[in-house]
């Protein structure tokens, strides 16, 4: 069984930063993908960040959404993930989700394929 648990989500204004954590709880070592998600009111769900945890290198993956505004990592125990978020716009106005699975091939971003999920924390960008 794993946990995931997101934090750091609240209200920024247009061009603030938010720093996300999800914190993994459990038998994590069969992780070998974390990603994050995101659902805007009236909007499917669509992940735009994952890092590869199954080894040294941590490869990473973007949406070009959020290329160059954002930055996926995890801490050096490997039980924590993080989303740094820069230049917010009011589009990324939404509730994120931190998501993880095993397997490879990360970047695709498919929902189906995550078999953990955190509950979410609301970000809000205001004008």
């Amino acid at each position: 069984q794993v946990q995931l648990a997101e934090s750091g989500g609240g209200s920024v204004q247009t061009g603030g930063s938010l720093r996300l954590s999800c914190a993994a709880y459990g038998y994590t070592y069969m992780i070998t993908c974390m990603a994050w998600f995101r659902q805007a009111p009236g909007k499917e769900r669509e992940g735009f960040a994952a890092i590869y945890t199954g080894g040294d290198k941590r490869d990473t993956d973007y949406a070009d959404s959020v290329k160059g505004r954002f930055t996926i990592y995890q801490d050096n125990t490997k039980n924590t993930l993080y989303l740094q978020m820069n230049s917010l716009k009011p589009e990324d106005t939404a509730m994120y989700y931190c998501a993880a699975r095993s397997g490879s091939y990360c970047g695709r971003f498919l929902q189906y394929e995550y078999r953990y999920w955190g509950q979410g924390t609301q970000v809000t960008v205001s004008s």
